[in-house]
């Protein structure tokens, strides 16, 4: 007798952790008279082309409050390094089928469109051999390009899919008449892309994930998706199909947030 394979499901799973070095307790400071992760998730619960969705955290205040609004939560560990290992705890206290797929939602971004979210759970069903996917967006000043917490990505296309080389905060590819060049006017190189932090994992991905350590690439850069190139596994990549706006790393971000009109932060992207 055959088993049979049921569909696959899809999670939106959304860290938010109390810790933070710009900006300490983020996920309750208040936008608009409301803790952060509550626009957060309410954006979530917008995007309908998912299962189920829940906040992970390692804070009592912040579970309550998710509790309290009617949302679930998973209490996880405080010690992961990064947020890829706290979402393949989730994934394993939750049970879910190792085909599943798990949407990495940022608990920062209240304004991330959910097309985006959608736009990213789609590009890992399209490519089978990939275990990841992600997003990028061109980037068109030497400025952003120089900066070191703009994360570049380089790709390769193959197959009409395109699949990263490589993640780095320096300023890849590098244009070599550029940098030689003494021009204060200094222009991006054609296929320079930011890439942008929106994740989606097979779950088969995040069980191994937790059993690699940490590769000397990832911790050079700090960059956690480092880590799954390093061990010869394949993430997808596409143009984000819309502006995703920035989220909230430092008190400017949130007073920024704050200014705008309700209407305006509540306004629908993508």
């Amino acid at each position: 007798m055959s088993s049979v394979i049921m569909p696959a499901k899809t999670h939106i799973v959304i860290p938010a952790r109390f810790k933070s070095t710009r900006l300490p307790g983020k996920p309750l400071l208040e936008i608009h008279g409301k803790p952060m992760i509550l626009w957060v998730a309410e954006k979530a619960q917008t995007a309908h082309f998912t299962d189920d969705m829940c906040i992970a955290t390692d804070d009592d205040d912040i579970a309550k409050i998710c509790i309290d609004a009617g949302f679930d939560v998973v209490m996880t560990s405080s010690e992961h390094a990064s947020g890829t290992d706290r979402l393949a705890e989730v994934a394993a206290i939750k049970g879910w089928a190792d085909y599943d797929i798990v949407v990495n939602m940022q608990g920062d971004e209240p304004l991330v469109p959910p097309l985006l979210l959608e736009q990213v759970k789609a590009l890992l069903v399209a490519d089978s051999d990939s275990v990841m996917a992600t997003l990028c967006e061109p980037i068109d000043d030497y400025e952003t390009f120089m900066r070191p917490s703009v994360v570049k990505v380089v790709s390769q296309h193959a197959n009409d899919l395109q699949r990263a080389l490589y993640f780095s905060r320096a300023p890849i590819p590098c244009d070599r008449d550029v940098v030689l060049s003494n021009d204060d006017h200094r222009n991006p190189p054609k296929n320079a892309y930011r890439h942008l932090g929106l994740y989606a994992y097979r779950v088969r991905l995040l069980q191994q994930f937790v059993h690699w350590p940490q590769t000397p690439l990832e911790r050079l850069e700090s960059l956690e998706q480092l880590r799954v190139l390093e061990n010869g596994a394949q993430i997808t990549i596409a143009v984000a199909v819309c502006h995703l706006p920035a989220g909230v790393d430092t008190q400017e971000d949130l007073d920024r947030l704050n200014a705008m009109s309700l209407t305006e932060f509540q306004s629908p992207i993508g």
